[in-house]
């Protein structure tokens, strides 16, 4: 075997294991995305198609349409060390990030979560609680807001997207929404929505009639969203569950104020449920938080950018966003 047909060998070989391994990659990282799903299989079968054809010895395949398909696949092998990065990143970016300056408080102590003068982030037994310094909220669509903004203390992904959609589409938003004064209906309200908007500096949870509520908002320049409910009054009013453990978020009013909640580990939904409601939470909604869709940061209170979950994906298109 000549050198060239040797190095030939071997990195075929190697894309095929880590093909493979992306392919096993996808399912650990919970990324339930069908257009992810048929990508990595059949990144997957061509890189097994590549390596079998090549043992077998590629001019043992008389059938032209075979050599042209060998050739594709070799072709396409190196497209799999970005994929492989992909998906790792969406693995590793299931894990919040440690915020070493949080106060640290005990889940017990609600009653201490309360605003500072600059962004300030509070970490109990189970939560970090993020009070960002802001004068308004903003619904952001379409374009992902920049770091570089410093008038931004805070960015989250906010709303479901029904489809995987690369162009922005309002009506792909489910439920009714609103964007510094534009109003949007939705096809895909669900009855478990409630509504949380802004507007005039302030902000309001609406659960039994937030199309109203979302078009008040719209009427005052305001910006709102929807999302399951979890607490209404402190008491949970869930009509969904989570069968998998994972990172989750809330958008939640504590003590009369606005702020945001992270699992600081990955839990069961339910545990995540009885402990926010433990927290003293008054109202709160569930906030997406998939792979990819949980893409987040903040500003510290030295102006700092701290990202939370880093990864970018090309059809996320909208974004919870405090300004000061």
């Amino acid at each position: 075997m000549n050198k060239k047909k040797m190095i030939m060998g071997i990195w075929l070989m190697i894309m095929t294991l880590m093909s493979q391994t992306a392919f096993t990659m996808y399912f650990v990282a919970q990324m339930r995305y069908s257009i992810l799903l048929y990508s990595y299989t059949a990144l997957m079968f061509s890189q097994m198609f590549a390596l079998i054809s090549f043992l077998i010895g590629k001019e043992k395949i008389r059938s032209r349409i075979l050599q042209i398909v060998y050739r594709l696949c070799v072709l396409a092998s190196f497209t799999v060390i970005p994929a492989f990065i992909f998906i790792f990143e969406g693995l590793v970016s299931q894990y919040h990030a440690e915020i070493k300056e949080a106060v640290v408080i005990s889940d017990s102590e609600g009653e201490k979560l309360i605003p500072g003068e600059k962004s300030t982030v509070y970490r109990t037994d189970t939560f970090y609680v993020f009070f960002p310094e802001y004068s308004h909220v903003d619904l952001e669509l379409e374009k992902r807001p920049r770091k570089s903004d410093k008038s931004i203390t805070w960015c989250s992904g906010a709303a479901f997207q029904h489809e995987i959609e690369f162009g922005f589409s309002d009506v792909n938003i489910e439920g009714y929404h609103a964007s510094k004064g534009r109003y949007s209906d939705s096809p895909y309200t669900k009855e478990g929505f409630g509504a949380v908007t802004f507007y005039d500096g302030g902000f309001k949870f609406e659960f039994d009639d937030p199309e109203t509520a979302m078009k008040e908002a719209a009427a005052k320049g305001g910006s709102g969203f929807m999302q399951f409910r979890l607490l209404r009054d402190g008491e949970p009013v869930n009509s969904f569950t989570m069968p998998r453990v994972r990172s989750y978020r809330a958008i939640a009013e504590i003590n009369g104020n606005l702020c945001i909640i992270d699992t600081i580990e990955m839990m069961h939904f339910e545990d995540f449920l009885t402990k926010i409601k433990e927290l003293s939470v008054t109202n709160a909604l569930y906030m997406d938080m998939g792979a990819g869709w949980n893409y987040s940061w903040y500003r510290t209170d030295k102006g700092n950018v701290r990202s939370l979950f880093g990864l970018k994906v090309p059809w996320s298109h909208n974004w919870l966003v405090f300004r000061n």
